[in-house]
């Protein structure tokens, strides 16, 4: 079956949602989407591979490669997207729709557009020899938990030594970002009437002392950590929502606490979190309450990749920008951990991901195209 033209692949592809999302009943299968991909790609000559994702039935990873030989190129995206609000949108989000001079639709921007943008770039140089792979990824569960990139590191899959995601960074390199974590702490105390506070053990009164814990370790750690690549340099730790209590005239017998920390590149999850437990075993003895403390999601790692690395360089020069550093999470600290140097850059804005009407401006579309060439040329060709 001849390969549609791009228009229509960016249109193919919108039209099969593939949303995720932590709620199981706005989740949806990515399966469509790879085995599209799959199909357009086979017959252009890669070598196609569908990866379950393991527990998760509808979800896979997809691995195609073109060309063998050490190193190589991966060009990476996720097949996902986050739900929406079709109400909100003043064009269908399941459909590419053009107007003012851009593509509307779900996953136009974030990210299902880049996989096109891929294959018009490499169509140019299928007639000639590769000396190095060219391996296009395609993940499931970006937008939630990460899970497909997971299973990648769980799989040991390492077969290139560059890569580039192509997440919305508007033409920008860009080769660090902050981690994620989200943690919940639940203090449970003993209930009591309020007249007479030695008949409980109070856990607000409890979390109060934790939240006082929580703010002086966040200043200890904003003043030892700080890097002016981005625009907010210090770690941050943001108490996000609490519970607790149910009624004024009874000691509060239960209160849960939950908070997220933006970990710098260079900071230890592991260890941020050793730190929080060594400061809540005294306060649990204190108030006779008892404090348990644990992550909400796995997180993500902070993610960089050095200033000289070969794929900063070379995305440097064919951007004409330094690369950077940006406030959102990626699937970057994962292809990393795998040994391969990743920078992400991509067509689109942040500013239209996760957004009613989100779109791809024409305008990037060519330059993305001759971006991706360059790198082929660089790390495959020669």
């Amino acid at each position: 079956m001849p390969l549609p033209p791009l228009k229509d692949q960016f249109d193919a592809l919108l039209r099969l949602p593939s949303i995720s999302c932590t709620q199981a009943d706005l989740d949806q299968s990515n399966l469509p989407v790879v085995e599209l991909l799959a199909s357009w790609l086979s017959d252009l000559g890669f070598e196609c591979r569908i990866l379950p994702i393991a527990n998760q039935p509808g979800k896979a990873n997809l691995l195609a490669s073109f060309g063998s030989g050490p190193g190589g190129l991966v060009m990476a995206g996720h097949t996902d997207t986050v739900p929406c609000n079709p109400e909100r949108w003043q064009h269908d989000p399941f459909a590419l729709t053009e107007a003012n001079n851009r593509w509307y639709g779900l996953g136009s921007c974030d990210m299902k557009g880049f996989f096109p943008l891929i294959i018009e770039a490499v169509r140019s140089y299928l007639n000639q020899p590769f000396k190095h792979p060219l391996i296009i990824l395609a993940t499931a569960d970006e937008e939630s938990s990460m899970s497909g990139a997971r299973a990648l590191v769980a799989a040991d899959f390492s077969q290139a030594r560059h890569a580039i995601i192509g997440e919305p960074t508007g033409m920008r390199p860009i080769r660090l970002h902050k981690g994620i974590m989200m943690e919940r702490i639940d203090i449970i105390g003993q209930a009591g009437h309020s007249s007479d506070p030695g008949l409980g053990h109070n856990a607000m009164e409890a979390m109060h002392a934790v939240i006082s814990d929580l703010l002086q370790l966040r200043g200890s750690w904003q003043k030892r950590w700080s890097n002016p690549l981005f625009g907010v340099p210090t770690p941050t730790l943001n108490l996000g929502c609490i519970h607790g209590g149910d009624n004024p005239n009874r000691i509060c017998a239960k209160c849960a606490l939950e908070f997220d920390i933006r970990p710098l590149p260079g900071m230890d999850g592991d260890e941020l979190r050793a730190a929080i437990r060594e400061r809540l075993l005294p306060i649990a003895a204190e108030h006779q309450v008892q404090i348990d403390y644990k992550p909400l999601f796995p997180g993500v790692p902070a993610f960089e990749t050095p200033a000289d690395a070969p794929i900063v360089r070379a995305c440097e020069e064919l951007t004409g920008q330094s690369a950077g550093a940006v406030a959102f999470a990626t699937e970057g600290p994962y292809l990393n951990q795998l040994g391969m140097q990743t920078l992400i850059l991509g067509p689109g804005d942040i500013d239209q991901a996760h957004q009613p009407d989100e779109f791809l401006a024409l305008d990037r579309l060519q330059p993305t195209i001759d971006l991706l060439q360059g790198l082929i040329r660089r790390f495959c060709l020669q």
